[in-house]
């Protein structure tokens, strides 16, 4: 095995000041954030320091700024996986001070065991994810989130946003057993909990049942 550092290795901060882009980006997000009046629900779990953030739904570009508003409230600085070209040049530190975590595609690992290799190297890790891929989802969930969750030994906490009351709100720490469809169906029914009529939300319930019957496995 090569001792060479990967390429997508980060600069420590504790060694450099995080960047001045970096710096005042979040002094942005965080004044946004304030400006528009958003609340927070519950809150971040403070006896932990090491879990995946299960957010939904993802509707707008802006869910990255308020829930960023939202974790930094919390006192928590977010991080999140991005492509490992992102990390290169001059937006390398920057990308790195904002929270990423760079997945690079040409590894032998996959993006799972890669994010489960940073969980096991830091002391914190909040890590969020858009857990259903994209805006355009019809409401059912991708198992990534779930399977990082499981291989870096770590809980799932459960955040929702609602624009109409401009409300962030995060629940109870959920541990996996490794039964996905049983698991699925607890975040499901704490998220129609909170938005009971959220047609995105009824779908996740019907996946997640669909899948405790066997007739998904996804």
């Amino acid at each position: 095995m090569s001792s060479e550092a990967p390429t997508g290795a980060a600069v420590p901060r504790a060694k450099r000041k995080p960047t001045i882009l970096s710096r005042i980006v979040r002094r942005i997000i965080i004044w946004i954030y304030a400006w528009k009046g958003w609340k927070i629900e519950g809150g971040l779990p403070k006896h932990l320091k090491k879990y995946v953030i299960a957010g939904a739904p993802h509707t707008s570009n802006w869910d990255f700024v308020f829930f960023t508003g939202a974790t930094e409230k919390e006192g928590v600085h977010p991080n999140f996986m991005g492509k490992h070209t992102l990390f290169q040049g001059i937006m390398r530190n920057f990308m790195f001070d904002m929270g990423g975590i760079p997945i690079d595609r040409t590894r032998r690992a996959n993006a799972v065991e890669q994010v489960a290799e940073e969980f096991d190297k830091r002391n914190e890790l909040a890590l969020v994810i858009a857990v259903e891929g994209t805006r355009s989802s019809d409401g059912k969930w991708k198992s990534g989130f779930y399977n990082i969750a499981r291989a870096a030994g770590v809980p799932i906490v459960p955040a929702y946003a609602d624009n109409d009351t401009m409300t962030i709100g995060f629940g109870e720490p959920l541990i996996p057993t490794g039964n996905y469809g049983e698991d699925l169906l607890k975040l499901a029914e704490w998220f129609r909990s909170k938005l009971p009529d959220y047609e995105r939300f009824k779908v996740l319930e019907q996946q997640a049942r669909d899948i405790i019957a066997g007739k998904n496995d996804v």
